[in-house]
């Protein structure tokens, strides 16, 4: 693949794609044009490992490719010595993940100490206030077997004021007293403006957000970037194989067989393909992907070791596919079609639980998520009007339907 087009070499291709995204190729010329920014490159790992890249101004090298914890990891030592020998060191858990996983992790760490310097450790906490957070701290490093955590975030928030001056305060003591190295938080919900305010403070470390081929292409997400880019926070993109909510392929399928069969003839699976679309852009320092079988974790490395982009074609074949499919996934803009209801229901959340179930094979995960919902909220969805609400929805989708169906599915 020496030339992607006529007169514009793999090279140049790179190095456009990945200061704007590829998306940005397709829907803004004059933003082609924009200049990679200094300092951003992928450096090649020796022995064939999986490359690293800088994560923001933190000074510290990560493996462009994540190990997602959110399974029984005490049962899968083997796949965290394999991971540790092709060169995935980002490893990401919670402690509200599988009860195995933090565990899992300090077991290793147990029986392999001389690997924990190797392993950029990334945990959560689901609390909000000073003392919670460090109490999941504690727990943390205890169950992981280590005495500080590379980068701790807060998980999931959905507006930049579930921060505030005692969470900084907190950061800054957990930093001093060497217990955490990096602050930051994941959002899952109005990610771009989360991540558009954080680039105004000046403590975060670290943001990971949902990225992939769908959503990477609004300006709103590439300003986003670009703007944490400027601030120096390091970016982690998760959800990058932005699994649908529900299904429909009847409008789909000639654009689905299309990418497939174009796919196909590279040697790449789908996911390969969607994982490369996110390495496009270098400004995303790893992705995270939950690999929980040895053929993921080998078909995610071998794509992360493969030099080879995703061509001008084959970025326009993701384009159209996610166009064609547009009303089947949630892109977490929940602040518009929330808006539109009479009564508080977290419509986005919802649609995670259906897309873990429909597309993760996880539906114990998405009942239990559903059902830590207060029962009013509930009750309250079924009978909510969700007329105005998809009407609002920039992607059609059926937002009744799917809210009624999760009643069904995981009450």
């Amino acid at each position: 693949m020496a030339h992607d087009r006529k007169g514009f070499s793999r090279r140049q291709f790179l190095k456009t794609a990945g200061a704007v995204g590829v998306g940005s190729l397709l829907a803004s010329p004059a933003a082609a044009r924009k200049p990679e920014p200094p300092g951003f490159g992928q450096r090649a790992a020796a022995d064939g490992k999986v490359p690293t890249r800088p994560f923001g101004k933190s000074g510290r090298q990560v493996s462009i490719l994540g190990l997602g914890g959110m399974f029984d990891i005490a049962a899968n030592q083997m796949m965290l010595r394999q991971a540790v020998q092709w060169g995935i060191t980002y490893w990401d858990t919670a402690s509200s993940y599988h009860a195995g996983s933090e565990t899992g992790i300090g077991r290793f760490f147990d029986r392999q100490p001389e690997a924990r310097e190797a392993i950029f450790l990334v945990t959560k906490s689901r609390s909000r206030d000073p003392e919670g957070i460090g109490q999941e701290l504690e727990r943390s490093l205890a169950k992981m077997n280590t005495s500080y955590i590379d980068l701790y975030f807060i998980h999931g928030i959905r507006n930049i004021n579930e921060l505030n001056d005692a969470t900084r305060r907190w950061a800054e003591q957990a930093k001093a007293a060497g217990k955490i190295r990096l602050f930051g938080f994941s959002t899952h919900n109005s990610m771009e403006a989360c991540m558009l305010d954080a680039a105004r403070l000046d403590w975060i470390d670290g943001i990971m957000m949902t990225y992939n081929f769908r959503n990477m292409q609004s300006t709103r997400m590439q300003e986003a970037v670009a703007a944490c880019t400027e601030a120096g926070i390091g970016l982690t993109a998760m959800k990058t194989q932005a699994g649908p909510s529900w299904y429909d392929w009847s409008g789909a399928r000639p654009e689905t067989e299309a990418l497939s069969e174009q796919f196909r003839q590279k040697g790449w699976t789908d996911g390969q393909a969607k994982l490369k679309a996110v390495w496009d852009n270098p400004r995303i320092a790893s992705l995270c992907s939950q690999m929980d079988t040895m053929r993921l974790l080998k078909e995610n490395a071998d794509a992360a070791r493969d030099s080879a982009a995703l061509s001008t074609d084959e970025a326009r074949l993701l384009h159209r596919y996610a166009t064609a499919t547009a009303s089947q996934y949630c892109t977490g803009c929940g602040r518009i079609c929330e808006a539109a209801l009479t009564a508080a229901i977290p419509v986005s959340d919802v649609m995670r639980c259906h897309m873990y179930s429909q597309s993760y094979g996880r539906p114990e995960w998405a009942r239990e998520q559903f059902n830590a919902l207060p029962a009013t909220v509930r009750r309250q969805m079924a009978r909510a009007d969700y007329g105005e609400a998809e009407r609002r929805c920039p992607n059609g989708m059926p937002i009744g339907r799917l809210m009624r169906q999760a009643l069904d599915d995981f009450a």
